[in-house]
């Protein structure tokens, strides 16, 4: 079964054809990330526009690349939310349109549940059940995935998802956005035992998180500093930040007791993260599973793979911005 994946959830223009649920022929990523540098994040009617501007050009190179004809496509996925209202629009006009145009099924699929079938692309052989951990800019979560289509939502953030933390800090600390990749990479250079800041976990729910306190107490330290004039080591308070998100990460979805772990979402890309929970699973003998570099950021790949395993054929779909599990 041959899917077209259409992805407009924030501001990555994305494109991709992927053969039975786990078999890339394509996948097209075109970013505005780089417009939002001066503003220290997303902005999203640029957003919205870029995606407009985008779509188009975007399809054709996808199904150009996939070496396939449009009547070769059996289905069309579409990303219906979470994510920014006018940009997920601009997606699933597309999909309506080329869905109706083509007479085939329009499937809607979850942002989050695409994150997850990033892990069923790299590792072709993975299956359900097991434990996964999300982390987003927009995410934190403990999930169960019972089955492809049956998640269980075992606890999350009470505040700030752990990306948003990264980028809050790394704007404090005067690092162009995204300011998770550049915090993870001083982090690799600094101490993560120089400074001691706080880590939150809660009696009620083992599986939820809160990075405000964290993210608070790492911005008072460098302003107190600043107010000093004292000189600080930007990389210990990087390597000491990320030792903290990690180590409650690490907590909470080893506390699930899986045998089997799945990373999701733009998070999973952090070395910090990676080196701790490979870590953890030797030494507990606990097989966890990372997507592909090029497959945690946000793309269409993911959306068409977790189509694949969801019955559902809806042309009468609209944004959902907050969409849930």
């Amino acid at each position: 079964m041959i899917i077209l994946g259409i992805e407009t959830s924030c501001d990555e223009t994305s494109v991709a054809i992927v053969k039975d649920g786990r078999f890339v022929l394509s996948n097209i990523i075109s970013s505005s990330a780089d417009l939002f540098i001066e503003y220290g994040g997303v902005v999203p009617e640029i957003a919205s526009r870029k995606h407009v501007e985008f779509i188009l050009p975007v399809i054709k190179k996808a199904i150009e690349e996939a070496k396939i004809n449009k009547k070769d496509i059996d289905a069309i996925a579409v990303t219906q939310g979470p994510g920014l209202v006018g940009a997920l629009l601009v997606g699933i006009t597309a999909a309506k349109a080329m869905a109706m145009a083509l007479d085939i099924p329009l499937i809607p699929v979850n942002h989050l549940k695409g994150h997850i079938a990033a892990n069923y692309i790299t590792y072709p052989k993975l299956e359900p059940p097991f434990a996964c951990l999300l982390v987003s800019g927009g995410h934190t979560n403990v999930l169960s995935i019972e089955d492809y289509d049956m998640v269980k939502n075992l606890g999350g953030t009470r505040d700030d998802a752990v990306g948003e933390a990264y980028d809050k800090v790394a704007r404090v600390m005067g690092l162009d956005y995204p300011g998770g990749p550049k915090i993870d990479k001083l982090a690799q250079k600094g101490n993560p035992e120089a400074i001691n800041f706080p880590r939150t976990h809660f009696k009620d729910n083992p599986y939820d998180f809160s990075f405000s306190g964290l993210k608070t107490a790492v911005i008072n330290y460098i302003n107190n500093k600043n107010q000093k004039n004292e000189e600080y080591s930007k990389e210990d308070v990087a390597a000491s930040f990320q030792k903290a998100v990690t180590d409650v990460l690490v907590q909470a979805i080893f506390h699930t007791n899986s045998k089997v772990i799945a990373v999701a979402g733009g998070v999973a890309a952090n070395s910090g993260l990676r080196n701790a929970l490979k870590e953890r699973g030797e030494k507990e003998g606990v097989e966890v599973y990372f997507p592909h570099i090029n497959l945690c950021t946000d793309n269409a790949a993911m959306i068409a793979g977790a189509a694949y395993y969801i019955k559902e054929d809806d042309f009468d779909i609209n944004a959902d911005s907050s969409l849930e599990l």
